[in-house]
């Protein structure tokens, strides 16, 4: 299976957990699955100060600028994988 694939199948896995991952490991999630779909961001901030959540969020991702999509698709299936298998 190639890592196209793998990453795919660790995406529905995902939505699949039999427990909810803590939201520094969701925050994780996400910005690995964003960058390995969408490269760098390319948004801006979010400007309502009391979204915390899109701001946790665009924060996440944005610490992922200059990582490869191969690179962040390979974290997001091993980080899956941990959490499948725990």
């Amino acid at each position: 299976m190639d890592l196209q694939q793998q990453f795919e199948t660790a995406a529905t896995a995902s939505k699949t957990l039999t427990q909810k991952p803590d939201n520094e490991t969701l925050l994780r999630l996400y910005s690995l699955y964003k960058q390995g779909t969408e490269g760098d961001i390319n948004s801006e901030a979010p400007t309502n100060p009391f979204d915390f959540v899109a701001k946790a969020k665009y924060e996440a991702w944005q610490k992922l600028k200059g990582k490869t999509k191969e690179a962040a698709q390979e974290e997001y299936v091993a980080l899956v994988n941990r959490l499948t298998n725990s």
